[in-house]
């Protein structure tokens, strides 16, 4: 077979928590599966510095630490982890079909199965001094990262269920939390907008965007501006948690794999199965609720306990 074509049984896309425990298993299987890591190696947590609610580390561990030992052990087993995205992909509609994903526009790979972990990234502001202090202070998880503020004044960007509770967690821990909403009313729903105005220390700022984080290595502040004055205000803070959504990294199956309205895979109810036969998803592409470290790692493993007997049955 020629360098741009291989052929492989066990194929997983994405190396987040989810992908490398789909590898690990899958490995331990004697599949030698590989794994394409997509643009961002190691997934979200290599953005996220301490991880302090991931058992069996009671000290915490650093979260690209904590990936590195994750692809170190998949390795271990036997499984291939290369630096790559997935670009396209022609699934096929039958049992025993071969699946074709092609790999930075020019590798051709077919593959018995396919694990799909290729993850739902967290959508920013696309400010320089964000991206500068991402891993810093800014956040787009607070259940990941708002422990470390507590007793600290945070913000929370966004005006909708996931904004709202998000700063409903974090206002159990930190001392004050502004909530940043750049529209007139809330997006959430009622019942979590009336939880949120209960709380006596969130401070909900109506027309109010972000036109920069403040700091140097950590963040120290930020600068709003009012949509309709456009007067601008610093307010002093120590973490900034960004809650405007997530985009499920789905795109090159589209059309392929039964997706939600959000672009999420749908899979049948109490396992990672796809519409498609062979292929499996699991992490936070087809998580829109949880979307947690451990989580992932736990459909990861039934990702590849499905694959395992899918290939089984191919061999019957």
């Amino acid at each position: 077979m020629s360098e741009n074509k291989e052929h492989i049984q066990v194929l997983i896309l994405g190396s987040g928590p989810a992908g490398y425990t789909a590898g690990i298993y899958a490995a331990r299987a004697g599949f030698k599966p590989v794994i394409y890591t997509g643009m961002e190696m190691g997934g979200q947590l290599t953005t996220t510095t301490d991880v302090e609610n991931y058992p069996g580390f009671p000290k915490g561990i650093q979260g690209p630490k904590l990936m590195e030992n994750m692809q170190k052990q998949a390795e271990r087993f036997g499984c291939e982890v290369r630096f790559g995205l997935a670009t396209a992909a022609v699934l096929g509609n039958q049992q025993g079909d071969k699946h074709i994903v092609t790999i930075d526009n020019n590798k051709e790979i077919t593959a018995d199965t396919v694990i799909l972990a290729t993850g739902a990234s967290a959508m920013y502001l696309g400010l320089e001094s964000e991206e500068r202090l991402k891993g810093g202070g800014v956040s787009a998880c607070a259940t990941c990262d708002g422990f470390f503020y507590k007793g600290l004044t945070v913000g929370v960007v966004g005006g909708g269920d996931v904004a709202a509770e998000e700063a409903s967690y974090l206002a159990g821990l930190a001392k004050k939390v502004y909530m940043f909403i750049r529209r007139d009313v809330m997006r959430a729903s009622k019942a979590m907008q009336n939880r949120v105005n209960r709380i006596e220390n969130i401070e909900i700022m109506y027309h109010t965007e972000i036109d920069e984080v403040l700091g140097d290595k950590l963040v120290e502040g930020v600068r709003v501006r009012n949509n309709q004055t456009e007067e601008k205000t610093d307010i002093p803070m120590e973490g900034l948690f960004v809650a405007i959504g997530h985009k499920p990294n789905t795109d090159f199956v589209k059309g392929q794999i039964d997706l939600d309205e959000k672009g999420y895979i749908i899979t049948q109810p109490g396992n990672t199965l796809t519409n498609r036969p062979g292929i499996f998803a699991c992490g936070d592409v087809m998580d829109p609720t949880y979307q947690q470290a451990v989580t992932a790692a736990g459909t990861g493993s039934m990702a590849a306990l499905d694959a395992e007997r899918y290939l089984a049955a191919l061999e019957d």
